[in-house]
């Protein structure tokens, strides 16, 4: 459904006709395993949590709630993605709930990343040289 608005722009109104999307957390459908991982590592607080697992192994859910000042709930929320994108683990004994970090997701993001680097490495190059070469024209005008 498309709707007209005016939306104010350093102080002056710029007439918009835009789409109307609902927006929330529940609405994004993740299609992919790296959909998740990157929505997992979107967020500071998930990246404390996952380094945290790296450097001190696994932890009980109240060790990785510890040094956050967020209520419980909050912190398990947290660990919930985690575990949908397959970054941790959860092994539990009796009432306590440990977490071990799982590698494979970030190794599979690492090698996204270093294809598309190397691509955008290889166009930006491809780029300059053709920029050096359009101002080496100009300059014999």
């Amino acid at each position: 459904m498309a709707v007209r608005s005016t939306i104010v722009v350093a102080d002056r109104a710029v007439d918009n006709i835009a789409l109307v999307f609902i927006y929330s957390d529940m609405a994004i459908q993740y299609r992919t395993p790296l959909d998740h991982t990157f929505h997992a590592l979107g967020d500071e607080t998930r990246r404390q949590i996952l380094s945290m697992l790296a450097t001190s192994g696994p932890c009980s859910a109240n060790q990785l709630h510890a040094p956050f000042d967020v209520a419980q709930p909050t912190i398990s929320k947290h660990l919930k993605v985690l575990e949908t994108a397959g970054l941790v683990k959860r092994e539990v004994d009796g009432r306590v709930h440990r977490f071990h970090l799982v590698l494979a997701p970030m190794k599979e993001a690492e090698s996204w990343i270093a294809r598309h680097e190397a691509f955008w490495n290889g166009t930006l190059q491809r780029l300059d040289h053709y920029l050096d070469g359009v101002e080496g024209q100009g300059d014999g005008q």
